[in-house]
Order: structure tokens, then sequence, then C-alpha cells
């Protein structure tokens, strides 16, 4: 039996710390299991009876290791299935070899198939309609255009599709056309902000939902965008997903949204970096500051944490005042990128290019040291010497 016979496709990844063939693969799945689930799922009478395909292994060695893949098809119950899968990973010695497999996942093919008949449906229909005459098309725009126009609804003069309100997750974009756009896609729970300030009805409706993403333009309108939504919306804000590099959201074709989705980030990490990145366009349009500015008041109340550090420790400040554990020079970048909602940096040293370039990436705005050099701004970092408050 071919793998692409039964209901289900176990995919696995492999590793080993030593050289093997596919054929001890294929002898550990079927010795090391048996016994293990019982006599209803042994492996090889499965197999004898059509129940189980064969076991596909594909390896690749290198350096004295092997790292490859294995399919498993199967033809019955998905629960029967599934408990095989656990089975494989119980598989921790191939030979004299150590191993680790782990599923992947389990593909429902006969799901695979119904997406592979809606994906080619689609395309035959384009084929159809851009085939036809100008006015056929013409008149399929028109139609459709007066549905989408129908589904649309009005939130304190912002535009959103049908499912804004009961759904738990919203879409926020910029504009009007953003929101039909996405709905003559199926997608029904977008609001648009329409380019004027964030709302305080958008904000409040935000927090009532598990997941906000902001699906925004792939220029620095869209990015700017962003960030007054993270700065309104706080940890209301779940993901971010960007529209193609200079690409607009009300001009993206139905697999491109699709794609943009799925790939969305966590926002704190998009955000810092785009942050980051902004602050880069800065400071190649106006220079690296070099003026010595009094510290705000919040900042100046860093000072006291440099007491006690050591040379070249550092304390994350969070949003509350509050700081953080001494963290050594090594673990530094590690803690910043797992940091959220920090607002400050104190570092027991000079502030030099490596503290600068870290805060940045971390959407940290103000660094404190024992000592700053002659460049006081960078990437949108300003730092303060604690010897001149």
């Amino acid at each position: 039996m071919s793998t692409t016979e039964g209901k289900y496709i176990i995919h696995a990844t492999i590793r080993c710390d030593g050289t093997v063939a596919r054929k001890d693969v294929v002898g550990a799945i079927f010795g090391q299991t048996e016994g293990l689930l019982g006599d209803q799922l042994q492996l090889r009478k499965l197999q004898r009876t059509g129940r189980i395909g064969h076991v596909d292994v594909t390896l690749n060695q290198n350096k004295g290791k092997v790292q490859g893949e294995i399919s498993l098809s199967s033809s019955i119950d998905q629960v029967s299935t599934a408990v095989i899968g656990a089975a494989l990973e119980t598989i921790d010695r191939i030979g004299p070899c150590k191993a680790v497999i782990k599923v992947k996942g389990i593909e429902n093919i006969r799901s695979a198939k119904r997406d592979n008949v809606i994906d080619r449906a689609k395309t035959l229909l384009l084929n159809m309609v851009n085939s036809g005459q100008d006015d056929s098309k013409n008149i399929l725009d028109e139609v459709r255009a007066v549905l989408t126009l129908d589904t649309e609804k009005d939130i304190s003069g912002m535009t959103a599709g049908p499912s804004v309100t009961d759904s738990d997750a919203i879409i926020i974009v910029e504009g009007r056309n953003d929101v039909r756009n996405l709905l003559k896609f199926g997608i029904k729970n977008a609001i648009a902000t329409m380019g004027s300030g964030i709302q305080d009805e958008l904000v409040n409706l935000a927090k009532s939902k598990t997941t906000v993403i902001a699906f925004v333009d792939g220029d620095r309108g869209g990015r700017l965008l962003l960030m007054e939504l993270s700065g309104k919306l706080g940890k209301s804000l779940t993901h971010v997903a960007l529209a193609p590099q200079s690409r607009e959201v009300e001009h993206l074709e139905g697999k491109v949204i699709t794609k943009c989705l799925s790939q969305k980030e966590a926002a704190n990490k998009i955000v810092a970096r785009l942050q980051a990145e902004l602050a880069k366009e800065d400071d190649a349009a106006v220079g690296r500051g070099t003026e010595s500015l009094e510290a705000p008041d919040e900042v100046k109340e860093w000072a006291g944490m440099l007491d006690g550090l050591k040379r070249n420790q550092a304390i994350i400040v969070n949003a509350d005042g509050s700081g953080s554990e001494p963290i050594g020079a090594a673990k530094l970048e590690e803690e910043l990128s797992e940091s959220e909602g920090a607002i400050g940096l104190v570092f027991s040293g000079k502030v030099n290019d490596r503290i600068f370039d870290l805060a940045s990436g971390a959407g940290i705005e103000n660094v404190m040291g024992t000592s700053v050099g002659k460049v006081t701004r960078k990437s949108g970092v300003q730092a303060y010497s604690a010897s001149n408050l």
C-alpha cells in the first residue's frame, strides 16, 4: 500500500547520533512498538490486513549523524492513528545509536483532497471569468460590490464587517476599502480606523476580544499606523500582519491576504523590530544626536539602581518602575528579547553601540549608564550618564 491510500498520514522527523540505514529505522518502528500497544494495534498485524501502509523513510547523513523524515499511512480511526503516532515517539534507540522521533502532525488525506478540489475550482472559475467578455466581468464585479456593501456595518463611524461584534477575534485595517476587499474574500471580522486617529470605541472593542490583529499596508504609512495602534491598544493588540512591501491591503488578492494573515507575528516582537527600523531611518535622515539633554524625572529615579551593580551588569526597568535582577553582559540580549513592556535599561558601564542596538531591538527608548560617549542618541534610543544628573 502506498502512503496515499489511507485516511491519514503520520508525518514525523527522526534524528540519530550515528549512522543508520532505512531498514534499521523500519525495523525499530515495528520491533520497539510491538507489545506496547496491545494486540489490536500491533503494526505488523495491521500492515498484513492493509490497515497500516508502507513505512516511508528518507534519511540524510552528515558528519556521522542522521536526520530524516518518516511517513506512515493509516486507514484506522483517528484515535488509534494518534496512539500509533505517540508510540513512535517512544523509540529512543536505533541499533546502537541514540534516536529522537517527533511527530510533526497527522494529515487528514480526505481533508487535503477537499482543499485541492476547492483550490482547483477557484482556479477554473477565475479562468472562466478572465476568458469572458469585459461586459460579463463588469456585471460580476457590480453584483459582488452590491453583496459586499450589503454586509457592511457602521460602528461609531468606523466601517466594519458583519462579524466584528460577535467574533472573538478582529482584524484592524486602515480604511473602508480595506474592509471591503477582505469581505470580498469572505473575511467578515475586519474594522477600519478610518484614518482619523484611534477612537475610544475601537480601544474598548479591542479589550473585549481574545485576538486582535493589526493588518497594515507594507509601506512607511502602514508602520506608522501600527505604532499608533500599539500605543493606544497596548496589550490588547496581540498580533500583526504586514502586507507585502509597498502594497496596500485594499489591493491584495485573496491568496496574498490568506498568506499574510497566516504569517502574522506576535505584536510585541514586531512592534519592537519596526520601531528600531523607523529609528534607523530617522538616524539616517537627521544624523546621530550629540546634544546633552536633561534626563526626565522618571529616568533620574533609576540612578539608585546602579548602586551595587558590578561592572557591565544591567537592570531592565519595567513599566511600573520596578527593576529586574542584575543581568550579566552575556545574558543581556536573551533577557531583553524575552522581556515584555520594558521601558528602560540601567547599565553599569559606558553606553556603547551594542547597548544602543540591544535597547532599540527591545523597544526601549531610554538608557542610563555610568557614562556615555560622544553619541548620546542612536536608533531611537536616548542615553543618559549618571555622572551628569
